[in-house]
């Protein structure tokens, strides 16, 4: 049986980035370049002011004060959008506002704030310094240089900077396409007609809005029976995905045929057990470069041992360099005893107390109980040797969406 981080490593390794493609800039949001992406202008794109003032030489003000300003003739103005302004005349300043073009000879601009304007004559009344409010030519980023690396996200500060560049498209890797089925006799779709002992198989739509959430492409096939040629037929038909994920049959009952069907399709096991709880039924293995997950058929296990074992390694795919969720550190909002034994992972919501960060662990943690999956914040990592833990002791906690 693996431990936690055993298994984690492993699993992740199989993952690889699986090709890119060329999208148009506002569908690269949330996407990771697949090349780095160099720059095609100087930005600025010219030398221009930081602010609304005049555009002067330094050197023409020097000493100037509130109680003896510098007094220069105004010719001509320079505006965002409008003609290229002449150069300075020797001993003038030029009207100028934020984003203008400096015109050439100057070398600062003085904040309207610092100075007085007597029709076409200007009061400066503060000395300046050559460069002050002046955004010099690609002094941010000249052409050539790499303006983002490879696995960059594209935030929106990441599109501004792509947009200034003139950059409609931009390389990002591709979405995986997941293959998800769901194994059992039990189980019927939403809206089927309910026959004694069946169950809807909230699973697939789970897992389905996992894979979305995790930005990758859902493939949902139709429900497997508990029939070993009926599994080996879906799962070679969920070998044309990046990745396979079967939920339930992975356990060791007389009706859980996913392992078999596994190795009859020349998919060997690498593991089939994790220590944890809940989850302890996991099979890992690969089919060339397709790795094939089978998740616990529990409700809550298949989406815990999703979120752990799954979901960091599409984000690998993606090519995100951090494919983990973050942890953070949490204290429980009141003490708990269980029965020390395997690793687990407690459905909790957080909230924000004076100190840091409390965890409400839910009321009911079985494998099974769905509403503790409807507003959990964070799993909260139990060790597997304790016993009891109180509200003073810190705890890891793998951080699924922000507190309220």
């Amino acid at each position: 049986m693996k431990e936690i981080a055993e298994a984690s490593r492993e699993i992740l390794e199989a993952f690889a980035p699986i090709g890119e493609e060329r999208v148009p800039l506002l569908s690269a949001l949330g996407r990771h370049l697949s090349r780095d992406f160099t720059a095609r202008q100087d930005l600025p794109a010219f030398d221009n002011s930081a602010m609304d003032g005049y555009a002067l030489v330094a050197a023409d003000i020097a000493g100037a004060t509130h109680d003896a300003p510098a007094a220069l003739p105004v010719i001509g103005e320079s505006r965002a959008g409008g003609p290229i302004p002449p150069p300075l005349a020797p001993k003038s300043a030029m009207r100028i506002f934020t984003g203008a073009p400096l015109p050439a000879g100057a070398d600062a601009v003085v904040l309207q704030e610092d100075t007085r304007r007597s029709d076409d004559v200007v009061s400066v009344l503060e000395a300046a310094r050559a460069g002050d409010n002046v955004r010099k030519q690609g002094s941010d980023l000249r052409v050539g240089a790499r303006a983002l690396a490879r696995g960059a996200r594209l935030g929106p500060g990441a599109l501004a900077l792509l947009a200034s560049q003139d950059a409609a498209s931009v390389h990002v890797y591709r979405r995986p396409r997941v293959a998800i089925l769901s194994t059992g006799d039990e189980l019927r779709d939403i809206g089927e007609p309910a026959r004694p002992g069946t169950i809807v198989n909230s699973n697939a739509y789970a897992l389905a809005a996992q894979v979305r959430e995790a930005d990758c492409e859902p493939w949902v096939l139709p429900t497997v029976p508990d029939k070993l040629d009926d599994a080996r037929a879906a799962i070679r038909a969920g070998l044309a995905a990046d990745v396979v994920v079967l939920s339930g049959g992975v356990s060791v009952g007389e009706y859980d045929v996913v392992r078999d069907a596994l190795v009859a399709e020349g998919i060997e096991l690498s593991f089939w057990k994790v220590r944890m709880k809940p989850g302890k039924p996991l099979a890992f293995a690969q089919k060339g470069r397709v790795p094939v997950l089978g998740l616990p058929g529990n409700p809550v296990s298949a989406w815990v041992t999703f979120e752990l074992f799954v979901r960091p390694g599409l984000r690998k795919m993606l090519g995100d360099a951090h494919p983990e969720r973050p942890r953070i550190t949490v204290t429980l909002a009141e003490p708990i005893t269980r029965k020390a034994g395997r690793t687990e992972l407690a459905r909790a919501r957080l909230v924000r107390r004076e100190g840091g960060l409390v965890a409400q662990l839910a009321a009911r943690q079985g494998s099974g109980s769905l509403p503790a999956l409807a507003e959990v914040d964070a799993l909260v990592v139990i060790p597997g040797d304790a016993e009891r833990i109180d509200t003073s002791q810190s705890l890891e906690a793998i951080l699924l969406s922000y507190p309220h």
